[in-house]
């Protein structure tokens, strides 16, 4: 793994575990000698996390829709903002650069970037590894819920179990490292997506 995506919010957060955490991961991150891709603000944890890669002597990748560069603020002190001119084209991108994909805490696009990224895994588009970065249980009940749909039959449970949940930043990093994808069937032509 040379590179990997974190999704995450462009609010803080009620709580300053989620801030410290984006810390620590950037921390690592560079410390790993991995590069990081995201979202491309300086605003919220995607300014906090991008802030410690840089201050920790990482490189940082951003991608940003045009119409969200006032909006998210685009962070001008990465070492590379691509500016796009779509969502869709932000996570298409995000994902060819990436490596592994990473949700911290965040909001509605947080967890639509990384349930993209995890149906593109499922349908054989990629074998990357996927997690959630779980800081104070933040994610328990969508876990909980993900574990009901596997139990009602809507989701397989090897596809359940490609995604890796941890709360502690290290930790994730490893389990990321080690990610042995599950078998899968291409559904679909690489280049559709």
């Amino acid at each position: 793994m040379r590179r990997v995506c974190v999704f995450c919010g462009s609010s803080m957060g009620n709580r300053p575990e989620y801030a410290a955490a984006a810390e620590e991961l950037g921390r690592l991150i560079a410390a790993e000698g991995l590069e990081l891709v995201y979202g491309g603000g300086n605003v919220g944890l995607m300014g906090v996390i991008a802030d410690a890669v840089l201050a920790a002597g990482g490189k940082v990748i951003g991608v940003i829709p045009e119409a969200l560069m006032r909006w998210e603020v685009g962070h001008d002190a990465l070492t590379e903002l691509r500016v796009v001119a779509s969502m869709h084209e932000r996570k298409a991108m995000m994902a060819e650069l990436a490596d592994g994909f990473i949700a911290m805490a965040g909001g509605i696009g947080t967890l639509e970037e990384l349930f993209e990224i995890w149906t593109w895994g499922q349908l054989g588009l990629h074998a990357k590894p996927l997690g959630f970065l779980d800081v104070a249980g933040y994610y328990g009940h969508l876990h909980a819920f993900l574990d009901h749909m596997a139990n009602e039959g809507f989701v397989k449970p090897r596809h359940r179990d490609m995604v890796v949940v941890e709360s502690d930043p290290g930790a994730l990093l490893r389990r990321l490292r080690g990610y042995t994808p599950p078998a899968t069937i291409q559904v679909i032509d690489n280049q559709t997506n």
